[in-house]
């Protein structure tokens, strides 16, 4: 740190000292220039004269004035004007008294607003001026008086200029502060949006290869004494669930531990191309799936087809877990105009929590399933539509965009 910036942080941390010196260079310039004679019998002739006693109290009292210039500006400035126009009706106007209202001038004119800082200063160079013209001893043209009009203009010029660059460096300031913040909250929003992905994801995979693993350990454990064969059939399908499952969890782990690199996987998920073995898995495990589809020839993005296949994954996996080991499920994929639309149907009785959209998370079996497909399917500016179809069963049904405009989209094109 330089010796200049320590003196300005000295002086700015005690503003009442700084102003007791400025207020003490002042008095030593009036004191020095009221020793000065610009006027010599033979014309202009720089020499030296003796102050007027009264000019010398009044440069004193002007000057203490200025102590106090920061807490009461506008009062310092009426007292160094009254001491000036006092000094140019009865003292020697050539004493420079007025050099403590210029300074009280631009006090006041950094610290207020700009039409104050007209008027002000037009008030104050008005009377300084005219009364040193009106009611002093020199002639109105004297050089005395067009100094102290020049001098009190640029006191309020320079006060208003120093206001101006105050403003603007606290307007960039404040700027950068805002955006600061913005960045942070960004960064926060971004987080807890890759957090929720991430969460949506595990929850996929894992719900749907442990709800399968579970079904089929239950029918190895049931069998296991009475038909050995199906009970190792059983098994291997659970080896089978167990492996895709930590291929799975593995291709997302890889996904965040690779999120910097550009040819780091954009989605660890299957699309639609794997539905039928996806159906196969649930058949594997007792329950009877038909798989409709038309929308051959649809090339969907990666997004949508993602979306798409967790829907149907996790409404399928709702199916094996509540609706009964009877139930049949129904999936249809159809392309409808721009939009690609999957409905999952099974006929269970569908009275577990996890198939009511309204439940608590909290209640017993319920879960997250359902809102992470509305999740899924809303940041798509899809619309996911469930609940109880008439008869019995539950309906999942969602309508996603072929060409989804997702909301950071959005605003990056903005």
């Amino acid at each position: 740190m330089s010796t200049l910036t320590r003196a300005r942080c000295r002086l700015q941390a005690h503003p009442f000292a700084a102003d007791a010196a400025l207020a003490a260079a002042v008095l030593a310039c009036m004191v020095a220039g009221s020793f000065v004679d610009p006027h010599g019998p033979d014309g202009v002739d720089w020499g030296l004269r003796s102050p007027d006693p009264l000019s010398l109290v009044l440069m004193t009292l002007g000057a203490l004035a200025l102590v106090f210039r920061r807490r009461a500006p506008r009062t310092v400035l009426a007292l160094a004007g009254g001491v000036s126009v006092a000094e140019s009706v009865t003292g020697d106007p050539r004493a420079p008294v007025a050099m403590c209202a210029v300074v009280a001038l631009y006090t006041v004119a950094s610290t207020t607003d700009r039409p104050t800082t007209w008027r002000i200063g037009l008030l104050t160079t008005t009377v300084l001026t005219g009364t040193a013209m009106a009611a002093g001893p020199l002639p109105w043209y004297a050089q005395e008086n067009l100094a102290i009009f020049a001098w009190t203009g640029i006191g309020a010029t320079a006060g208003d200029a120093v206001r101006s660059r105050r403003a603007f460096v606290q307007a960039i300031r404040e700027r950068a502060e805002r955006a600061e913040r913005t960045r942070e909250e960004e960064a926060r929003r971004r987080v807890a949006e890759e957090r929720l992905r991430i969460a949506r994801d595990l929850h996929d995979v894992v719900a749907h290869h442990i709800a399968l693993v579970n079904v089929q350990a239950g029918v190895a454990a049931h069998v296991m004494d009475k038909r050995p064969d199906q009970a190792k059939e059983a098994l291997a399908h659970v080896r089978e669930a167990s492996r895709s499952a930590l291929g799975e969890l593995r291709a997302t782990v890889g996904l965040l531990r690779q999120s910097g690199e550009p040819e780091a996987p954009t989605e660890p998920a299957p699309g639609l191309d794997r539905l039928d073995e996806l159906a196969g898995t649930f058949r594997s495990a007792g329950l009877r799936v038909e798989v409709a589809r038309a929308d051959q020839g649809t090339d969907l993005p990666a997004a949508v087809d993602l979306a798409a296949y967790r829907v149907i994954q996790e409404a399928l996996t709702n199916v094996q877990k509540h609706a009964g080991t009877d139930a049949r499920a129904e999936v249809s994929v159809v392309r409808v105009g721009p939009h690609i639309e999957v409905t999952v149907l099974d006929d269970g009785s569908g009275d577990n929590p996890q198939d009511d959209p309204d439940a608590p998370e909290d209640a017993p079996g319920g879960g997250h399933g359902l809102l992470g497909m509305r999740e899924r399917v809303t940041a798509l500016r899809g619309t996911l539509t469930t609940g109880p179809r008439y008869g019995g069963g539950f309906r999942v049904h969602a309508i996603l965009p072929v060409e989804p405009r997702t909301s950071a989209a959005r605003d990056s094109g903005r």
